[in-house]
């Protein structure tokens, strides 16, 4: 028997950081190694991504996931008994096969990535070495480069903004410790300023800790974070960039882009034509999810207009599914992707859509959800995976921090260098 046999899977139902029930799994192996995984769910969700499975009824309010930890229990668990968890691929197949088994809806991605995780992170307790070592067993560890919310709306900010989030990327940094000392700066500096001109909201913290300000228009939250860059002391577009999370999806409706917050009602061209003034106004780095998530015509627009300025980044459109990443290349939609392992289901399976867009040319953005939990091993999957960009909220709220603290520890024990996924640019050439 192998000392990495899965030997006994056990579910339960805890508590995510909105309070709403999540799915956890232990997994123990036969040489005493075990480990524990939590199944994060987001707010703004693409209709496109794997299911959770949740109970309905009135246990929390209808959030209840007793019946994805019965799936873990009769079905899922019992699949992967026997299987040596080192074998990541193989775990993953079992599991894949239980999905294809069941009835539709009988099984949820909750409880497929909890066992899926799992074992994976049990694996690299087995070996004593970080999952990220694991995943990528020879040379430096490439640390992704943060991309850090700092303001707030959509389905993370009760609509506060229409647009979903206004990050920042401290593209200029050194070392991973640098760039999170920069971000923490411009997060302060925002609270500041926002205090300072009557924002009694901006002591409080959004899903995702950033700050939820209820601002007169889209581009005032572009104007804060640029303002908070510069009152850092860092200079804004060679130190640190802006980055947007449109989730245009949320704003969308027969056709039609709705800002109720500049009370304008927007088709496709004119959306962009917004968005190009944005980058001439503003060093953006990147757009996520500029468009609806089934926009393919305005989506194409959208590369052949600003795909040669910024990253256009797609996660409602591909939700980490390969069909639909397959289709955005042969139709040249968007120019990077974000991967939430929790849209697929199976750790083996994001990791192979984040492989396919890089061998595609895609810049890669491995992402948290807004309901998160206190595990880390988001931060070793971007890292092994040597993914260019980690996104998991703002530098406020533990279970954000978390993540940011595990890149922390592998940069100070373990070989690595910092991603910088774009060509580094001089102060002349960003002014």
């Amino acid at each position: 028997m192998s000392s990495t046999e899965i030997t006994r899977v056990r579910a339960w139902e805890a508590l995510d950081s909105r309070g709403r029930p999540t799915v956890a799994c232990r997994i123990d192996l036969d040489g005493g190694a075990h480990a524990v995984a939590r199944v994060p769910s987001g707010a703004s969700t693409g209709s496109h991504e794997v299911a959770e499975l949740r109970d309905g009824g009135t246990r929390y309010e209808g959030a209840g996931v007793r019946n994805a930890v019965a799936a873990v229990i009769d079905h899922v668990g019992p699949a992967v008994i026997g299987l040596d968890a080192e074998s990541t691929a193989q775990v993953d197949r079992a599991i894949a096969a239980v999905e294809q088994e069941r009835e539709p809806g009988t099984v949820g991605a909750n409880a497929t990535l909890a066992v899926s995780l799992a074992a994976v992170i049990a694996a690299a307790n087995a070996q004593d070495a970080p999952l990220a070592r694991m995943l990528h067993p020879v040379g430096p560890l490439q640390l992704p480069m943060p991309m850090v919310n700092i303001v707030s709306g959509g389905a993370h900010a009760a609509g506060a903004l229409d647009i979903q989030d206004v990050l920042v990327i401290p593209e200029g940094a050194s070392t991973f410790a640098e760039a999170i000392e920069w971000v923490a700066m411009v997060r302060a500096a925002a609270t500041r300023i926002a205090l300072d001109r009557g924002f009694a909201e901006a002591a409080l913290v959004a899903d995702e800790g950033g700050l939820g300000l209820r601002l007169g228009s889209n581009v005032a939250a572009l104007e804060l974070v640029a303002e908070a860059v510069e009152t850092s002391g860092l200079d804004l577009g060679t130190d640190v960039t802006i980055a947007i999370d449109a989730a245009a999806t949320e704003f969308y409706a027969d056709g039609a882009y709705t800002l109720a917050r500049d009370g304008r009602i927007l088709d496709a061209e004119r959306l962009l034509a917004m968005y190009s003034d944005w980058v001439d106004r503003f060093p953006i780095r990147s757009i996520e999810d500029p468009l609806a998530e089934d926009d393919w015509d305005g989506w194409a627009l959208a590369t052949r207009e600003l795909g040669g300025r910024i990253d256009l980044v797609g996660d409602d459109l591909f939700v980490t599914q390969a069909d639909r990443l397959k289709r955005g290349v042969a139709e040249h939609s968007a120019t990077a992707i974000l991967v939430k392992v929790n849209q697929n289901g199976l750790v083996s399976r994001a990791g192979d859509v984040l492989r396919t867009a890089r061998d595609a040319g895609f810049r890669t953005i491995v992402s948290a959800r807004s309901g998160e939990t206190e595990d880390s091993w988001v931060a070793d999957l971007a890292t092994g995976w040597a993914a260019g960009q980690l996104k998991v909220g703002s530098t406020h709220r533990s279970e954000r921090t978390a993540k940011w603290n595990r890149v922390l520890e592998l940069e100070a024990t373990e070989e690595s260098t910092l991603a910088h996924p774009w060509p580094r640019r001089s102060k002349e050439e960003s002014a």
